[in-house]
């Protein structure tokens, strides 16, 4: 069942509130900038690896008022292994389905030419399969779905999580084929009532887009 309409769990846990939001969209572009400038090197790896690290150190910013507080608050609850293994074979579904539409963002072309090669590769997984859906998650489905969620229940959360996620990637083609899988990541959070299933889902999905990007050499 459902968890995050108890109020009871967000008064023992802590929750995200307005303070939490505005700490990490001061912190991102205060700490985001001058890493930037200072960056030696522009290429699309180094700036990826930049911006998911700055986007997870303004989270952890964000978060510091609420100190032990912190990970229940961004929806790090335990959870049983059936959410995890359900979240991600549905969201390998969605993924396929949203595939046959035939829409082929340039942005994902050129994210995935960094995983060839057996190195390469290995830093891609790393990068797009681990430390960008770690940050996107925390974001969408930890702060703004937590924020959302307080102020005007979950199924607020699940839409308004879903279209920011969602317009957080640009380029049209690509936010009309990640909108369905950020449905189903919220989705994932309310039903779930923890961060997890949708974290695990997404970074297995990422990481098999990964993988295939490497063996077909897309």
């Amino acid at each position: 069942m459902p968890t995050d309409h108890n109020p009871l769990i967000y008064k023992e846990s802590g929750s995200i509130g307005g303070r939490e939001v505005i700490l990490f969209l001061v912190a991102l572009p205060l700490l985001g900038f001058p890493a930037f400038w200072l960056l030696p090197e522009r290429s699309l790896l180094a700036v990826l690896g930049l911006f998911f690290g700055i986007g997870l150190l303004a989270v952890a910013v964000a978060v510091v008022p609420l100190g032990s507080a912190a990970l229940p608050a961004l929806g790090f609850r335990s959870v049983g292994w059936r959410p995890l293994l359900w979240g991600t074979l549905g969201t390998a579904a969605v993924s396929i389905a949203v595939s046959q539409i035939g829409l082929e963002p340039q942005g994902v072309k050129q994210a995935m030419k960094i995983a060839h090669g057996p190195m390469a590769l290995l830093v891609g997984l790393a990068l797009l399969a681990g430390l960008a859906p770690l940050v996107e998650e925390l974001v969408f489905r930890g702060l703004l779905y937590g924020w959302l969620a307080g102020r005007w229940g979950a199924g607020m959360a699940v839409i308004g999580s879903s279209i920011a996620f969602a317009a957080a990637h640009v380029e049209p083609a690509h936010v009309i084929l990640v909108l369905p899988l950020g449905l189903m990541f919220g989705w994932l959070r309310w039903r779930s009532g923890s961060l997890w299933p949708s974290l695990v889902a997404h970074m297995a999905n990422n990481g098999l887009a990964v993988l295939a990007a490497a063996l077909l050499k897309v």
